[in-house]
């Protein structure tokens, strides 16, 4: 391989997300000189990053490249694998490739956006399609997961076929959808596989996932059990079967259906258009509910991983025109992500605190995951007979864990990988050849910035440490102002000792040789943060302004 990273008569995977973290999915596949990208998905601000909303993978690497681009394949609609569509998709300036369902939800997001005109949306129609991308060949392979028209993709090139199998689960009671067959699976491993790209998320699960069919039956019960008492379910609003199957237990334990999520109201929308939930109940507005008995109303809710600003942590607050109160329910027909674990404990407390009572998966069968537990990867290994296992979709100890499954499985060769590591998947021994910078971006404000970067770092430093301003007036006069220092009731004694301590240093310093201006700015930023630490044990950031000049 060049040194320009350029594929040449081989076939390449690079990840740039979504391979060390869950979230963030962009794949790139090269292959005689051209590359296509699978999925560009995007992530939720973190804590390390404050004060920001969005995480994206930095995908520079293939901007540089992008007369070689010749497409961006999309799996499915989660926003870990669309939502970044919005933000790069224009200047990328290639086609999308996705399903009805997908392909209407990433149309609304470049609506938004006002994009819709810049960016080409070319849609899948039918089950099983087929494109021709340059040296790509590509098949739509319908699975199961926790969204209409999930999808894995047989991607079919001169050196060999890969599955990639995006989000993906075993179930043969889907409720939406029908997924492709064992005996389908059979015959692509029958036709030869050259590598299997798989999702590790649950691979720590001994289990199978389990079934939709079974969600139904759990939440029937459920809340057939809660006579009388006003019931209110959070899930994703992106699982379409979850709201049909929440659609039929209203109809069935005679309740109205009320919804509270503008992300609910959207996605039965668009779901509505595109032939989905054809019997769903009507619903009725918030006052209509409110107005009806208690055990009349059934209630669907956003905001089941603790969102400060969705349905449920308004309703727990007691804020919100939909109302719950001492004996009322709230079933959380969803999985705890990893990192809103305390997010969501804070809504818990304050239902907990008004006597309403929680439901959880772990207490009753009201949510499974969409994600394959580890007899799931061992049935797909079986059928599909692949050469190599690249996993994907999941921390490291998600994909290390896959990469000994597989091999204990029988699948002669893993190729354990991370964000930013060019694998050669064919010809040769496939494996690692190179690696290339994997950054990430996040959305400050309305600016898309480096992860990394001045203002980032800076805001953590503040966040942890403070920040004190000195102002130099003439004649050595110095006046400070702190903020974040842990020095509420000995602020004013600080204060007066801090600008002393200034004084004191500016003085010392006039008496030798003055120097350039930038040492009589150290001289005062070292004495106040030197005082601060003394008073505070923190290190703040300080910020010199000289008026004097």
């Amino acid at each position: 391989m060049k040194k320009n990273y350029q594929p040449e008569n081989e076939l390449l995977f690079l990840a740039l997300g979504g391979s060390g973290e869950i979230g963030m999915n962009v794949n790139l596949y090269g292959c005689d000189g051209k590359w296509m990208m699978v999925d560009l998905g995007m992530s939720f601000g973190a804590n390390e990053y404050p004060g920001t909303e969005l995480l994206f993978a930095d995908i520079d690497f293939i901007e540089e490249r992008s007369e070689d681009l010749l497409g961006i394949v999309l799996t499915h609609a989660h926003e870990d694998h669309i939502g970044a569509i919005p933000y790069f998709a224009a200047d990328l300036g290639v086609p999308l490739y996705a399903t009805p369902f997908t392909a209407e939800l990433i149309r609304r997001k470049l609506q938004e956006a006002n994009l819709l005109d810049e960016v080409e949306v070319r849609i899948i129609e039918e089950d099983h399609g087929h494109i021709e991308i340059g040296p790509f060949e590509v098949t739509y392979i319908p699975l199961a997961h926790s969204i209409a028209e999930g999808n894995a993709l047989v991607i079919d090139t001169p050196y060999g076929r890969v599955f990639h199998t995006g989000d993906w689960k075993l179930d043969e009671d889907p409720i939406i959808g029908e997924p492709t067959t064992e005996e389908e699976l059979r015959e692509i491993g029958d036709e030869g596989v050259l590598a299997v790209v798989c999702d590790s998320t649950n691979v720590f699960n001994p289990e199978p996932s389990g079934s939709e069919g079974a969600v139904y039956a759990g939440l029937m019960e459920e809340v057939k059990k809660w006579d009388g008492r006003r019931v209110m379910v959070t899930t994703f609003a992106s699982n379409v079967a979850r709201l049909q199957t929440l659609g039929e237990v209203a109809k069935a334990t005679g309740r109205e259906l009320a919804v509270a999520g503008r992300s609910l109201d959207r996605m039965i929308e668009v779901a509505q258009d595109n032939g989905y939930l054809a019997d769903f109940p009507k619903t009725v507005d918030w006052d209509t509910a409110m107005g009806l008995p208690r055990g009349k109303v059934l209630i669907m809710a956003t905001g089941g991983q603790g969102e400060p600003r969705a349905a449920l942590s308004r309703v727990a607050e007691d804020n919100h025109p939909l109302k719950l109160t001492s004996g009322d329910v709230v079933l959380f027909s969803s999985r705890q992500i990893p990192g809103n674990e305390l997010s969501i404990g804070k809504v818990q407390n304050k239902l907990a605190e008004r006597g309403i009572v929680m439901v959880t998966d772990r207490q009753s069968m009201i949510h499974v995951s969409g994600h394959p537990g580890r007899p799931e990867l061992e049935a797909l290994y079986e059928w599909l007979q692949p050469e190599i296992l690249v996993p994907v979709h999941g921390e490291i100890k998600h994909m290390q864990e896959q990469a000994r499954v597989g091999i204990a499985a029988g699948i002669p060769k893993a190729v354990f990988q991370k964000n930013g590591d060019i694998v050669r998947l064919a010809p040769g021994t496939p494996g690692v050849i190179a690696q290339i910078e994997a950054g990430r971006l996040v959305l400050d404000g309305d600016i898309i910035v480096p992860a990394d970067g001045e203002s980032i770092v800076m805001r953590r430093r503040l966040a942890h440490n403070g920040v004190v301003v000195v102002i130099l007036g003439p004649g050595n006069k110095v006046t400070i102002e702190s903020v974040g220092l842990p020095l509420d009731e000995d602020h004013d004694d600080f204060i007066a000792e801090a600008e002393a301590d200034v004084v004191k240093a500016l003085g010392a310093a006039g008496k030798k040789k003055r120097g350039p201006a930038t040492d009589r700015l150290e001289t005062a930023r070292l004495a106040a943060r030197r005082a601060a630490t003394r008073w505070s044990g923190k290190k703040p950031q300080v910020r010199v302004i000289d008026l004097a000049g």
